[in-house]
């Protein structure tokens, strides 16, 4: 066999390796993609690398593969739902103190769930595999949540909280139908009907006056 025949020999299996990295790396992509979805796009942004961020995510779901997330039985489901409604109809009297219990309830559904109670960062990379498309809401509640408790957080602010914080907990008891959205509801009082125009004087003979 002539040089020039194991040049395109080796040409050939190079270009094959080639052809199956890029395919490999693609299907990488989609599936982590299909997992993480705006989650995914957000860690590419925070990395400034798409190979860096696929390499966080990646390891998210081999930490994830470790953990024991378990559901919940039913009695503990409904005893969380029912501890919801009371956050959520103390909302309008007490805002503060709402969000504060809502992120101590959301807290709490994630550790009987099996989410290690680790540092909040930490917390998000492990819920992000299972939840990721309420990942989010989590992470702008707990950042009103801190606001708030500096006094920096107004009522519209706490109201968006307990909407979010109620999107992460259903998701988490694995039934959103069942969670009132109340808060969306009773939070901010809607502004009064404006009154209607005066009706235009008329003349004796019922012909509007000009």
């Amino acid at each position: 066999m002539s040089t020039i025949a194991y040049i395109v020999i080796a040409l050939v299996v190079v270009l094959a390796i080639v052809v199956v990295v890029m395919i490999a790396t693609r299907r990488r992509t989609e599936r982590l993609h299909g997992t993480f979805g705006s989650e995914y796009d957000r860690t590419v942004q925070v990395t400034g690398d798409r190979r860096e961020a696929e390499r966080e995510l990646a390891g998210r779901i081999e930490r994830r593969k470790q953990l024991n997330i378990v559901p919940l039985p039913e009695p503990a489901r409904q005893q969380y739902m029912a501890q919801w409604q009371r956050v959520q109809a103390n909302f309008v009297d007490a805002p503060l103190e709402s969000v504060r219990q809502a992120d101590a309830l959301v807290s709490q559904v994630m550790t009987d769930r099996g989410y290690p109670m680790a540092e909040f960062e930490q917390r998000v990379d492990d819920v992000s595999v299972d939840h990721a498309d309420v990942v989010e809401n989590y992470r702008s509640a707990h950042a009103i949540s801190i606001a708030s408790a500096a006094g920096r957080a107004d009522t519209e602010a706490l109201r968006k909280a307990m909407t979010q914080y109620r999107a992460l907990f259903a998701d988490l008891l694995g039934d959103v139908a069942q969670v009132d959205p109340g808060v969306e509801r009773t939070a901010v009082p809607a502004a009064p009907p404006a009154a209607p125009p005066p009706a235009a004087p008329t003349t004796t003979s019922g012909t509007p006056s000009r």
